[in-house]
C-alpha cells in the first residue's frame, strides 16, 4: 500500500530556496518554487523527509555546527 504524500512549505531564506529546490530535484523529490512563494515539497517517505532535512540543514547551519555534527558521527563510527 502506498503511503500518502504530504505537501509541506519549507521556511528557508529566499536567497537559499533556489539552491535547495535544485538539489531536491536532483534527488528526485517533487517540489515547487514559484516567484514570491515559499518552497513546497512533497514528502513521500521517511527517506525523502531525511533528505529534505539534510539539504536544508546544510544551508541553515553554521560551519561550526556542521563540523561538530561530522565529528560526533565520526566518533560514533569508531
Amino acid at each position: 500500500m502506498r503511503q500518502p504524500v504530504i505537501k509541506q512549505a519549507i521556511a528557508i531564506d529566499w536567497c537559499d530556496r533556489w539552491q535547495v529546490f535544485h538539489r531536491l530535484q536532483e534527488l528526485n523529490i517533487c517540489c515547487c518554487c514559484e516567484a514570491n512563494q515559499p518552497l513546497v515539497v512533497e514528502i513521500e517517505s521517511a527517506i525523502a523527509a531525511i533528505q529534505i532535512w539534510s539539504v536544508t540543514r546544510q544551508l541553515t547551519s553554521s560551519r561550526q555546527q556542521l563540523i561538530s555534527t561530522l565529528e560526533r558521527c565520526w566518533h560514533q563510527c569508531l
